[in-house]
């Protein structure tokens, strides 16, 4: 039995000294884009990281930048969230004890369902929700037993709206019923869950995914910055449902009130439905 208090654990938070051991935050794909600015705002919040991504390479330089900037501790753990051990690898750290846990990893692909390799799809699937859900489960006892902690699940405006890319927004759409089932069942334990919708985010995703967005535009974009204070700005207020951008909450509120043949309609003609998975 680790006799460090609220939560804590030997050999993962601060080793207890009589002391308050120090915010962890636990981020996955933390490299760039959403990701990166979370990380980059919890180390200036004061907390300690831990840095979850399979690019080694850009995950030691984002680790050995956020350590020059202050007097913290940042762990890596390269994974591919993809992968089965590499998940477990990443719930056993994450049975220790965090005090945030920000599932930030996933990723789309370009193309139509009919024609995708099965493979990609299937590691979509992992990546977009197996390891949400198999996250969470780590992260849970640990902050319900401590009386705090928090979980911010990054989904996609695309989760709200029906039509934007069949598999992603199918998955991103779990995340958020997810996040809004949790939400409610951990209420009265301190621990708080909380989904993120962003729109179309200044990133690499979409090149990365190979869909052309050359054509939007550009009120529809919104930076990342915008993206992480908005989002923890609702976070403090105890929002489960977080739509960064005035846009996008106009949209979404717009949609839920028409018909969802009409809905479909829209999403395909002003949201590129088409030649995305």
């Amino acid at each position: 039995m680790c006799p460090v208090p609220s939560g804590g654990c030997c050999g993962t938070r601060a080793q207890y000294t009589g002391a308050v051991p120090r915010r962890v935050a636990l981020i996955t794909g933390p490299t760039s884009g959403i990701g990166a600015g979370f990380a980059r705002r919890y180390a200036a919040d004061g907390y300690d990281l831990v840095l979850v991504s399979r690019d080694t390479d850009r995950l030691g330089e984002l680790a050995a930048e956020l350590r020059n900037e202050g007097e913290r501790a940042v762990e890596v753990l390269p994974a591919d969230l993809a992968e089965s051990a590499d998940r477990g690898k990443v719930a056993e750290r994450l049975t220790a004890g965090v005090d945030v846990l920000v599932n930030n990893a996933g990723f789309a692909t370009s193309g139509e369902f009919w024609t995708a390799d099965p493979a990609v799809l299937q590691s979509q699937l992992d990546v977009n929700v197996t390891a949400v859900m198999q996250l969470t489960r780590a992260a849970l006892p640990a902050m319900i037993d401590a009386g705090s902690g928090t979980v911010v699940n990054i989904a996609s405006v695309a989760g709200l709206l029906s039509g934007r890319g069949s598999t992603y927004s199918a998955s991103k759409a779990w995340v958020v019923s997810f996040t809004e089932g949790l939400a409610g069942g951990l209420k009265g334990t301190g621990v708080g869950m909380h989904v993120v919708c962003p729109g179309y985010v200044h990133t690499e995703f979409h090149d990365r995914a190979g869909i052309d967005m050359t054509s939007l535009p550009s009120f529809m974009w919104l930076e990342v910055d915008d993206v992480v204070r908005e989002s923890l700005a609702d976070i403090a207020k105890g929002k489960v449902l977080i739509i960064p951008g005035t846009q996008y909450k106009a949209i979404t509120t717009a949609t839920r009130m028409i018909p969802r043949t009409l809905s479909r309609a829209t999403t395909n003609v002003f949201g590129r439905g088409r030649g995305r998975t």
